[in-house]
């Protein structure tokens, strides 16, 4: 198989089972950049992550350009199974691929984390949302782009508090990302002076009548019910909670992972008033308007949201540090890689200048949006007002609080 110096190959693995990858020649081998990306394709993520984070993936390495080395980017589906992801994980880095990227799912990107420490392997977590991966899951060639749950709990749950949601129950996804997300809201819950008077724990995945756990948290009299799942579940919550008139009786819905993909499927109606935290949002600013003007061409049904831009933004940055310190040495250890990475600014259309930390942690603003009303949309694909940002700085858990290993050594 060729390759010219501007190549750009894709190859798909379906169903989460490995293909052997296209063979190369030694010279081809060495001065080629090989990214898998571990997604969603099939599932209730797709829209969120998927075919349109694979399209921002591709997007980033065609826009990088010829910079003496060749790029490949190829896609697999984990069926949001640990032992899936793994099994593949372990596969590609044996069978060179250098950079694995996006992996939602947090059960997935643990396990996914633990194969990249074990191979000395680079790996950006988009997808995945738990905080855990900078925090006691930290490893060495990680880093976590674009959000988790403790920005999200952070920004949603303490905004609502202050508004006047000061009593809450959980419906939550029974995995890791669900518990994350749960734990971490209620802590900022409890701090802002709220309480919580219960949770409950719903199947994971599969869970398609949401009534039982709508009506016990009903039944709490909470004045906010927090929904700790994201994707398919986060729509039938919503769904059903508008058919059995919960907003209308005063309950405020906290949509803790809320995606402008997710608005879409849901219509405007259905979702008004519902607040979301995100770190990109395509009609934020100039920059990002340009960028997704040119990921709508490939994905025209689908907008990115900030597991897609963060797809494009951190390939764009390991990218642009395999030039800087060249491909043997890139290749030679994923630690080296992404120390570089973390030594070097941030900068892209989708996120503005941003930075890494020693844990892994890639920081920007983060910012609180509320869906609007069907009446104040001027167009397609705008169903969001910003509420407020919150700077860098203290948009994520600080460095020090989150017992990662690389921190306290």
């Amino acid at each position: 198989m060729h390759l010219g110096r501007r190549a750009l190959l894709a190859t798909g693995a379906a169903a989460g089972a490995v293909t052997a990858l296209p063979t190369l020649s030694r010279a081809q081998a060495a001065n080629t950049i090989r990214i898998g990306v571990m997604t969603d394709m099939s599932g209730m993520y797709r829209d969120n992550t998927g075919p349109t984070s694979v399209a921002c993936t591709r997007m980033a390495a065609q826009e990088f350009g010829n910079r003496g080395f060749a790029v490949e980017v190829i896609e697999a589906d984990h069926q949001n199974r640990p032992d899936v992801g793994a099994n593949l994980a372990r596969q590609w880095y044996d069978q060179g691929i250098d950079l694995i990227i996006d992996v939602p799912t947090s059960s997935v990107g643990l396990a996914v984390n633990q194969v990249a420490r074990e191979k000395n392997k680079p790996y950006i977590n988009v997808g995945s949302a738990t905080a855990d991966l900078t925090g006691a899951q930290c490893g060495p060639s990680t880093v976590h782009w674009a959000y988790d749950t403790w920005m999200l709990a952070r920004s949603n749950g303490g905004a609502t508090v202050k508004a006047g949601g000061d009593t809450w129950f959980f419906i939550t996804a029974d995995y890791a990302f669900g518990h994350a997300l749960e734990r971490d809201t209620m802590n900022f819950v409890r701090q802002a002076g709220g309480r919580i008077l219960g949770s409950v724990r719903t199947p994971f995945p599969g869970t398609t009548d949401f009534s039982s756990f709508l009506l016990q948290a009903q039944s709490s009299r909470a004045k906010v019910i927090g929904l700790a799942n994201a994707g398919a579940d986060t729509q039938t919550c919503v769904k059903q909670a508008a058919e059995f008139g919960l907003t209308r009786r005063g309950i405020k819905l906290a949509s803790l992972l809320l995606f402008i993909n997710d608005v879409h499927g849901l219509g405007l109606q259905t979702a008004q008033g519902l607040t979301c935290t995100e770190t990109f949002y395509w009609d934020l600013n100039d920059r990002s308007r340009a960028f997704a003007r040119r990921v709508i061409q490939r994905t025209p049904t689908n907008y990115p949201n900030m597991i897609h831009a963060g797809c494009y933004s951190g390939t764009l940055h390991f990218l642009k540090a395999i030039a800087d310190m060249g491909v043997p040495a890139a290749k030679a250890s994923g630690l080296d890689l992404v120390n570089r990475m973390k030594a070097m600014p941030t900068d892209d259309e989708a996120f503005g200048p941003g930075s890494i930390r020693p844990d892994g942690r890639r920081i920007c603003p983060s910012f609180l949006f509320e869906v609007k009303k069907p009446e104040e949309s001027r167009g397609p694909w705008d169903y969001l007002k910003l509420v407020q940002e919150t700077p860098a700085a203290e948009a994520f858990r600080p460095v020090g609080e989150g017992g990662c290993a690389l921190i306290r050594a």
